[in-house]
């Protein structure tokens, strides 16, 4: 372990390939609001466009999401006042930092990451390289801030613990005490909301259902319309845990009631407990209504003038070069780059 003291500070990031859900809301988003509220940390909050583009994207497609992104961020509580906001192409410093981990990281590391596998398919030779280093970037998008912490979902635990590799050979390398060892955040009732159509699945913008997610765009008529047609199974709300086994539809709806209101799925549960779906339904439709619809509505007014959106951009980038900038040099001086 590290001796040195490093400020607290977190760092995530979205991809801007379009379509923001309830599942990043509630599996990445609002974990971000709690975390900045908190004041624990410093948070900087990043639209990974850069990642976005290890596969292709329509160029006005991707300037768009990534507005979009920003405007769900902000709507959803992100203040540019308590937290760095950026996207990850303005800030230099993350390529730059990815390249030094590229000749860090080895190819045996690269090739175990099962995401790339996945994204990459069958023909892994036809993917980009970009793809294949994908894990070198989130490692300089996290380690240029000297990022403590990370708030995670399951499926990049395997990226984080990449990272932790990074610095340790980093630092192992170089004889140096450079680059903390980040450490990963996963809690929450609903850090995995699954499809409202198939509760094995996990809620996607790229399912072709519109029906089996919520869009933070959706108005409170459809996120009504859709929980109402959410799947369910024809038996009552246990009063206990144990019985959500082998029930993944009750399970994911219960969980998404938890997580917006904030409670645990024991206190729904003895709230909820022996209710049908014909009454609960209702209460989760309004809960979901109060939470969701203002944040839609506000991201509508931030989309109609994202000038207002450039302007946060462009000065988050600013605040985040204050530290990224004398990290790089840092970087580059243990390295053995003359930087000036």
């Amino acid at each position: 372990m590290s001796d040195t003291t490093f400020t607290p500070r977190v760092f995530s990031g979205i991809q801007p390939s379009g379509g923001l859900t309830l599942g990043n809301y509630l599996g990445a988003i609002k974990r971000f609001v709690d975390m900045q509220n908190e004041g624990a940390y410093e948070t900087v909050y990043c639209m990974v466009d850069l990642h976005a583009i290890t596969v292709w994207q329509d160029p006005g497609d991707l300037a768009h999401n990534t507005r979009e992104l920003a405007a769900g961020f902000i709507a959803s509580g992100i203040d540019p006042e308590k937290s760095i906001l950026i996207n990850q192409s303005q800030v230099p410093e993350h390529a730059q930092l990815a390249w030094i981990f590229n000749t860090v990281a080895r190819m045996g590391w690269m090739q175990r990451m099962t995401q790339f596998k996945d994204k990459a398919g069958k023909n892994t030779q036809n993917a980009s390289l970009g793809l294949f280093a994908y894990p070198a970037l989130m490692a300089a998008d996290i380690l240029i801030y000297h990022a403590t912490h990370v708030p995670v979902g399951d499926d990049q635990k395997q990226h984080l613990e990449l990272t932790r590799d990074i610095a340790t050979k980093f630092n192992h390398d170089y004889g140096v005490d450079f680059f903390p060892l980040t450490e990963p955040v996963i809690e929450g009732a609903a850090t995995r909301v699954m499809s409202l159509r198939d509760g094995s699945k996990k809620m996607s913008k790229s399912d072709p259902s519109d029906a089996s997610r919520i869009n933070m765009t959706d108005d409170a008529d459809t996120i009504a319309k859709k929980i109402r047609k959410a799947k369910t199974d024809p038996d009552a709300l246990p009063s206990e845990v144990k019985g959500l086994e082998d029930r993944p539809e009750a399970r994911n709806l219960v969980n998404i009631y938890a997580a917006l209101a904030d409670m645990t799925v024991e206190q729904v549960l003895a709230d909820h407990g022996g209710a049908q779906f014909g009454a609960f339904k209702p209460a989760l439709v309004d809960l979901a209504v109060s939470k969701l619809s203002p944040i839609s509505t506000e991201m509508s007014r931030l989309m109609a003038d994202t000038a207002e959106i450039d302007r946060v951009l462009a000065r988050g980038a600013e605040q985040a070069r204050n530290i990224t900038a004398p990290i790089l040099k840092q970087t580059y001086d243990i390295v053995g780059m003359v930087s000036g």
